[in-house]
């Protein structure tokens, strides 16, 4: 009895002296199962991406599609219908804006250099003020011992002329490669856009069928009634959100658009919209937004006082939407922490690029609401909702 005491003992020393390196590879384990799935959610972009997104789409259109099936419409039809009013707005409004924006891009270079001139002309000027005169050297009699002297002659000093046209170049030159990299990626973007929808289409029709068949048939999925709770509210609170977002986002182009009519300045239908789309980016989407309309007063009205007034009237409209209008439809249970948003985005930003800057909320989003849910990593939703 003694000797099974004492190995009992022993086995239990060994256990407690094991635990330290068992919890290390632990957590060993669990970085490496991280970078794992960080590395095949960038490898796989150009799958995901398109998957990610007409789920999403799918996912708000389906309770209209049920509800047009409760009145004894078939899914193939309602789908093909609700689609079709989907995309029809968004091919009339490209085509619309098709001639401004090739215009655009095609002026580029021209805007550049043109921006470049006058920073150049603000340069010298400001230079002619503050730099000393400059004076002439003083010429050195040749005498018979320069002929032992260096021979070489003295290096040409770089002009400030040849900076600037070198300056001047290199903007031309990103500007047509930026140019040509839109246009050779047009066709691989067209065809991921057609890929999405219909991928959204099958996903309305086939969809529903095998979800419940998953939720009720595959062992997997243990709390049946949980999982159907969970995809509801997903549902409910994301439907909510991005139709809210969508009808204010539009709602601010519209008024940006509108005022640039009143002050006649050129393409105020193109502004409208690109600052509608990229408004759906926190935060970052504004920021941009005025850089590229003070470019857009720059190349109207040139460099004076009227070349702020597009970004300025943005702005005031912005921080008329994001700080009264927007906290006052959604309430504090769709708001989250700004910091974690923008560090969110940056790396669904690098991930995914573009598309995944504009899901980069909606899957934050969906992540919280699963957390509280499941009821685990308490701390971490607080963490995204602090304020």
């Amino acid at each position: 009895m003694d000797n099974a005491g004492s190995n009992q003992d022993k086995q239990r020393k060994n256990l407690i002296g094991a635990y330290p390196k068992i919890a290390k590879q632990t957590k060993l384990l669990n970085t490496l199962v991280i970078f794992a799935v960080i590395y095949t959610l960038y490898l796989a972009k150009s799958l995901l991406i398109p998957l990610f997104f007409s789920a999403f789409i799918a996912l708000l259109l389906s309770p209209l599609v049920a509800v047009a099936r409760k009145v004894f419409v078939p899914r193939t039809i309602s789908a093909g219908a609700l689609i079709a009013l989907l995309v029809a707005p968004f091919t009339l409004l490209t085509l619309e804006l098709a001639e401004p924006a090739e215009r655009w891009m095609h002026s580029l270079p021209k805007i550049a250099a043109e921006i470049t001139d006058e920073i150049e002309e603000i340069s010298n000027s400001i230079d002619a003020y503050t730099s000393p005169p400059v004076t002439e050297p003083v010429k050195k009699e040749s005498s018979i011992f320069d002929w032992f002297g260096d021979d070489s002659e003295p290096e040409t000093p770089v002009s400030k002329a040849d900076t600037a046209n070198s300056v001047k170049d290199k903007i031309k030159q990103s500007s047509i490669d930026m140019g040509l990299n839109v246009f050779s990626s047009a066709p691989f973007l067209l065809a991921q856009i057609l890929g999405c929808i219909v991928l959204i289409f099958f996903l309305l029709v086939f969809g529903p069928n095998l979800f419940h068949v998953f939720i009720r048939d595959f062992p997997v999925v243990t709390d049946k009634r949980r999982a159907l709770v969970l995809v509801d509210q997903i549902q409910r609170e994301l439907s909510s959100y991005i139709v809210t977002i969508s009808i204010i986002n539009t709602c601010l182009g519209l008024a940006t658009a509108c005022a640039f009519h009143y002050l006649k300045i050129e393409d105020a239908l193109l502004w409208g919209a690109l600052v509608a789309l990229m408004n759906f980016v926190p935060y970052l989407g504004g920021i941009a937004s005025c850089f590229v309309l003070l470019v857009v007063g720059l190349v109207q009205f040139g460099l004076a006082s009227h070349a702020f007034i597009p970004a300025g009237i943005f702005l005031t409209l912005n921080i008329i939407e994001s700080q009264l209008i927007t906290p006052a439809v959604l309430g504090r249970s769709m708001q989250l922490n700004p910091l974690i948003i923008i560090i969110w985005i940056a790396i669904t930003g690098w991930l995914w690029g573009v598309v995944g800057v504009l899901l980069a909320v909606p899957i934050l989003m969906c992540v919280k609401i699963i957390l509280e849910n499941l009821g685990v990593f308490n701390h971490w939703i607080r963490l995204i909702e602090s304020k």
